[in-house]
């Protein structure tokens, strides 16, 4: 009995050893790390241009006065009408980013279907004999700016910014005092908005955007014995959107490693 434990013994002793030459033989597995993932990091610097389509919610608050050679007045309307309309055009600029803040500058060059009347009827007796109706209306043509713009990078590819600067534009008024008259004005101004834009890739931009402006007065004059005077401040509220291409778009910051 002795001797066939012992035996068993002998035979397990072996292959044990033999197990642990052959582990020893096959060396230590090779470590291997996973592959690095790449983030690239969009960067908004460089020059752009671009187009846009939207819509104007525009007032103009008039003041209108009929005079026979000059003050004092025979009578006098205040009224406010809406000028709304289509509007569409194009922008081009440059954007500096530094870290998560960007600069830049911007103008743009929009036409427009704006417009507005409104009327009123100067009394029998009191402009001329019988009663005399007036209308008066203003259509803005076109518009343009030119602004700073400011943001914030929330995102590697979303940007919220603010803007503001100069504007101007070309209004014509058009009334009627005993014959139809046609006066364009060209005005400047000031506007002020923000928007968000958004990265698509390829260098591609989409943004919608929010401006106020203010084109400031015009008065034109009308008449010959009968004069009439009308003073209208022009504003606007606009809603547009757009889209941008940026030719550096390819100058991307540094990548990111994620493990």
């Amino acid at each position: 009995m002795h001797k066939i434990i012992a035996a068993f013994g002998v035979a397990v002793g072996a292959i044990v050893g033999t197990g642990s030459a052959s582990a020893a033989d096959l060396g230590a597995v090779p470590y291997s790390k996973t592959p690095a993932y790449i983030v690239p990091v969009y960067n908004w610097s460089g020059g752009y241009v671009g187009a846009n389509v939207g819509y104007g919610w525009g007032r103009s608050s008039d003041t209108s006065s009929l005079s026979i050679g000059g003050p004092p007045a025979l009578f006098s309307d205040t009224a406010s009408s809406n000028m709304n309309g289509v509007l569409g055009g194009a922008q081009i600029g440059y954007n500096s980013q530094i870290q998560n803040w960007l600069v830049g500058v911007e103008a743009d060059f929009q036409g427009t279907g704006q417009s507005s009347n409104h009327s009123f009827t100067c009394p029998a007796g009191v402009c001329t004999g019988p009663a005399l109706p007036v209308t008066v209306g203003h259509q803005l043509d076109f518009f343009g700016t030119v602004r700073a713009r400011a943001g914030l990078v929330v995102t590697p590819t979303v940007l919220l910014y603010a803007t503001g600067g100069l504007a101007y534009g070309q209004i014509e008024s058009n009334t009627t005092l005993l014959g139809a008259t046609r006066s364009p004005n060209y005005n400047p101004g000031w506007t002020a908005g923000g928007g968000v834009e958004a990265a698509m890739g390829g260098g591609w931009s989409a943004k919608v955007e929010y401006l106020y402006l203010d084109l400031g007065r015009v008065t034109p004059v009308s008449g010959v014995l009968l004069i009439g005077s009308f003073n209208s401040r022009v504003t606007d509220n606009i809603v547009r959107a757009g889209f941008n291409y940026n030719f550096s778009y390819n100058f991307i910051g540094p990548a990111i490693p994620k493990y």
